[in-house]
């Protein structure tokens, strides 16, 4: 295994390709935490920081900022606007059949008309979400109040910041190793572990030393079950029909089709996690209305969103829907059946066509079934912890620690393929 992992790395370090690849992530990642560190002019810092603490969704959106949101960056958004019109754009897929037809039917070239459209649609989201925020935060005493070309100018320095993001994303994933907007989601999350050790040295109790062992066993147990799950899988047997070409006796061989158990991966917790903050993000900014019926339901609404029982149901009920939802966009059992026809492969003992697609749609719901499961009780389990023991930051650390294990585990993964092509 040693051997191997130096192989690796001589070759990761000697290829020129795919050194350039990864020296290019290295620096995309160092631009996106320098633009985390430009703030918007005039903020109350203690108000920031009390309000942030006070507010565990804004928490969450800080982490995936990198920070951003903390000091009110210039891409205190991070790639959130992208990510809810990706949201919108493949919930769109079920509604208007033409767009599934784009993104399941068309190959490369319809996918990227697909990420075109979603591009279209990230632009009013970022402003919508610029000036909502901006707004909030006016309320709330941490920005001054701005006439109004200094507001429209911050929220379109805002706005564009989330665009610039997004960009160096697409970026990251064309010419780099892994998927663009996880890796600035996973550098956003990283760059507090320094704050995060520093404030835990600073803090330590000797008598907590039985609690801090147990989060880190716990923390263990979670990146182990999370490496599980998305390495495991169900092999589909399939041969190839032996056919004559001239001269030559072409197929007659056996492999095997390999089916995830968690196919969609860490999208489903990011998902809900968007969905979870809009309402309260709206609620919040609705409570200080000057209509009372208004300001009375929105306060209702984030008193409901507080309640741990509430926010962990709707949590673990939206990572469910959304592990189901993402598989059933990343794997139509019709369009894998039809290329196994095409190329002259069955799977043994099931007719090729139709009955084939139902025998795979069968599968991936059970073994799906297995995953969602898994992210969902894995998704709220933080939320248990925090209710058992009191501490707030547990919720943040959990949902970090998931998505940060499933970036590793892409990124292992995209870096050795690249290697394995290179070695043969």
């Amino acid at each position: 295994m040693w051997d191997a992992f130096t192989r690796k790395l001589k070759l990761i370090t000697e290829d020129e390709t795919l050194r350039t690849r990864i020296l290019f992530v290295l620096a995309a990642l160092v631009v996106f935490r320098l633009l985390a560190a430009i703030p918007v002019p005039g903020i109350n810092a203690g108000q920031l920081e009390a309000f942030l603490n006070n507010n565990q969704f804004l928490g969450l959106l800080n982490v995936f900022s990198g920070g951003g949101f903390s000091n009110l960056s210039i891409v205190m958004l991070g790639v959130g606007p992208y990510i809810t019109a990706s949201i919108v754009m493949q919930l769109m897929t079920i509604l208007i059949p033409k767009l599934k037809e784009i993104y399941q039917e068309e190959g490369d070239a319809g996918r990227m008309r697909f990420m075109q459209y979603s591009r279209y649609l990230t632009v009013p989201l970022a402003l919508i979400q610029a000036f909502g925020f901006l707004l909030l935060l006016r309320q709330n005493g941490i920005l001054p109040t701005l006439d109004l070309m200094s507001m429209f100018t911050s929220v379109m320095v805002v706005a564009a910041g989330s665009m610039l993001l997004m960009w160096i994303g697409e970026l990251i994933t064309e010419f780099g190793v892994g998927n663009g907007v996880s890796l600035l989601i996973f550098a956003g999350i990283v760059s507090r572990i320094p704050q995060d050790i520093g404030q835990f040295i600073f803090s330590f109790d000797t008598a907590q030393l039985p609690a801090y062992l147990a989060f880190a066993a716990a923390a263990v147990v979670i990146m182990a079950g999370v490496v599980f799950i998305t390495e495991a899988e169900r092999p589909i047997p399939v041969t190839y029909a032996r056919r004559v070409r001239g001269m030559k006796v072409l197929g007659g061989i056996s492999t095997y089709l390999p089916l995830r158990v968690n196919q969609a991966g860490v999208m489903p917790i990011i998902f809900a996690l968007s969905i979870l903050l809009f309402p309260q993000m709206v609620a919040t900014f609705l409570s200080k209305s000057a209509i009372a019926i208004v300001a009375t339901l929105a306060q209702a609404v984030v008193t409901a969103l507080g309640n741990q029982w509430v926010y962990g149901i709707l949590y673990f009920v939206l990572v469910f829907l959304f592990t189901y939802f993402y598989t059933a966009i990343t794997f139509e059992p019709h369009q894998v059946a039809k290329n196994l026809q095409k190329n002259g492969a069955f799977i043994p003992g099931v007719r090729p066509g139709p009955t084939t697609a139902d025998y795979l749609g069968n599968i991936i719901t059970r073994i799906t079934l297995v995953g969602a499961l898994f992210l969902g009780l894995l998704a709220i389990l933080p939320l248990v912890l925090q209710g058992l023991t009191g501490i707030t930051a547990i919720s943040i650390g959990g949902t970090a620690l998931l998505i940060v294990v499933s970036v590793v585990l892409d990124v292992v993964k995209k870096i050795d393929a690249q290697t394995s092509i290179r070695e043969y």
